[in-house]
Protein backbone atom coordinates (compact mmCIF):
# COMPACT_ATOMS: atom_id res chain seq x y z
CA UNK A 1 0.00 0.00 0.00
CA UNK A 2 1.29 3.43 -0.92
CA UNK A 3 0.06 6.99 -0.80
CA UNK A 4 2.46 9.42 -2.44
CA UNK A 5 1.82 13.14 -2.17
CA UNK A 6 3.32 15.64 -4.58
CA UNK A 7 2.90 19.23 -5.66
CA UNK A 8 4.06 21.05 -2.56
CA UNK A 9 6.54 23.88 -2.58
CA UNK A 10 7.10 27.55 -1.92
CA UNK A 11 4.44 29.97 -3.10
CA UNK A 12 3.79 33.66 -2.53
CA UNK A 13 0.73 34.82 -0.63
CA UNK A 14 -2.26 34.88 -2.95
CA UNK A 15 -0.82 32.13 -5.10
CA UNK A 16 -2.14 28.67 -5.88
CA UNK A 17 -0.95 25.10 -5.61
CA UNK A 18 -2.47 21.76 -6.47
CA UNK A 19 -1.46 18.79 -4.36
CA UNK A 20 -1.82 15.25 -5.66
CA UNK A 21 -1.92 12.00 -3.78
CA UNK A 22 -1.41 8.87 -5.85
CA UNK A 23 -2.64 5.65 -4.30
CA UNK A 24 -1.74 2.04 -4.93
CA UNK A 25 -2.18 -1.32 -3.29
CA UNK A 26 -5.81 -1.01 -2.25
CA UNK A 27 -9.24 -0.41 -3.80
CA UNK A 28 -8.98 3.37 -3.98
CA UNK A 29 -12.51 3.95 -5.24
CA UNK A 30 -14.08 2.49 -2.10
CA UNK A 31 -12.11 4.56 0.38
CA UNK A 32 -12.82 7.93 1.94
CA UNK A 33 -9.88 10.19 1.13
CA UNK A 34 -8.83 13.08 3.30
CA UNK A 35 -6.28 15.86 3.41
CA UNK A 36 -4.73 16.82 6.73
CA UNK A 37 -2.15 19.43 7.54
CA UNK A 38 0.28 20.01 10.35
CA UNK A 39 1.79 23.41 10.94
CA UNK A 40 4.98 23.84 12.98
CA UNK A 41 4.26 23.41 16.67
CA UNK A 42 0.62 22.47 16.07
CA UNK A 43 -1.38 19.29 16.00
CA UNK A 44 -2.34 17.67 12.72
CA UNK A 45 -5.77 18.83 11.61
CA UNK A 46 -8.31 17.44 9.18
CA UNK A 47 -8.91 19.91 6.37
CA UNK A 48 -11.14 18.26 3.77
CA UNK A 49 -12.45 14.81 2.98
CA UNK A 50 -14.20 13.25 0.01
CA UNK A 51 -16.36 10.16 0.04
CA UNK A 52 -16.14 7.30 -2.40
CA UNK A 53 -19.13 8.87 -4.16
CA UNK A 54 -17.34 12.19 -4.52
CA UNK A 55 -19.10 14.15 -1.77
CA UNK A 56 -16.69 16.55 -0.08
CA UNK A 57 -16.72 17.89 3.46
CA UNK A 58 -14.80 20.89 4.75
CA UNK A 59 -13.60 20.90 8.37
CA UNK A 60 -11.65 24.16 8.51
CA UNK A 61 -13.54 27.44 8.17
CA UNK A 62 -10.46 29.36 7.10
CA UNK A 63 -10.10 27.38 3.86
CA UNK A 64 -13.74 27.59 2.76
CA UNK A 65 -13.98 29.00 -0.72
CA UNK A 66 -10.23 28.64 -1.22
CA UNK A 67 -9.48 24.89 -1.04
CA UNK A 68 -11.19 22.17 -3.06
CA UNK A 69 -10.79 18.43 -2.79
CA UNK A 70 -11.47 16.15 -5.74
CA UNK A 71 -10.73 12.61 -6.80
CA UNK A 72 -10.16 10.68 -9.99
CA UNK A 73 -10.93 7.04 -9.33
CA UNK A 74 -9.65 6.04 -12.75
CA UNK A 75 -6.24 7.44 -11.81
CA UNK A 76 -6.35 6.41 -8.14
CA UNK A 77 -5.56 9.98 -7.23
CA UNK A 78 -6.99 12.59 -4.89
CA UNK A 79 -6.27 16.28 -5.33
CA UNK A 80 -6.25 19.37 -3.18
CA UNK A 81 -6.60 22.60 -5.12
CA UNK A 82 -5.47 25.51 -2.97
CA UNK A 83 -6.13 29.08 -4.07
CA UNK A 84 -5.54 32.47 -2.45
CA UNK A 85 -2.93 30.94 -0.20
CA UNK A 86 -2.03 32.65 3.06
CA UNK A 87 1.05 32.38 5.27
CA UNK A 88 -1.07 30.56 7.85
CA UNK A 89 -1.61 27.77 5.31
CA UNK A 90 2.07 26.86 5.69
CA UNK A 91 2.19 23.24 6.83
CA UNK A 92 3.03 19.71 5.87
CA UNK A 93 0.02 18.34 4.01
CA UNK A 94 -0.85 14.65 4.30
CA UNK A 95 -3.39 12.50 2.53
CA UNK A 96 -5.18 9.68 4.28
CA UNK A 97 -7.26 6.77 3.07
CA UNK A 98 -9.91 5.31 5.35
CA UNK A 99 -12.30 2.44 5.15
CA UNK A 100 -11.55 -0.88 6.83
CA UNK A 101 -7.96 0.23 7.26
CA UNK A 102 -6.25 3.58 7.45
CA UNK A 103 -3.29 4.57 5.32
CA UNK A 104 -1.21 7.74 5.40
CA UNK A 105 1.09 9.37 2.92
CA UNK A 106 4.48 10.76 3.85
CA UNK A 107 3.44 14.39 3.50
CA UNK A 108 4.42 17.29 1.29
CA UNK A 109 5.61 20.67 2.51
CA UNK A 110 3.68 23.79 1.55
CA UNK A 111 5.28 27.10 2.43
CA UNK A 112 3.48 30.36 1.79
CA UNK A 113 5.84 33.28 2.07
CA UNK A 114 6.96 36.37 0.23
Amino acid sequence: VQLVESGGGLVQPGGSLTLSCAASGFIFSSYVMSWYRQAPGKERELVLSISSAGVSTNYVDSVKGRFTISRDNAKNTVYLQMNSLKPEDTAVYYCKATRFSTYWGQGTQVTVSS
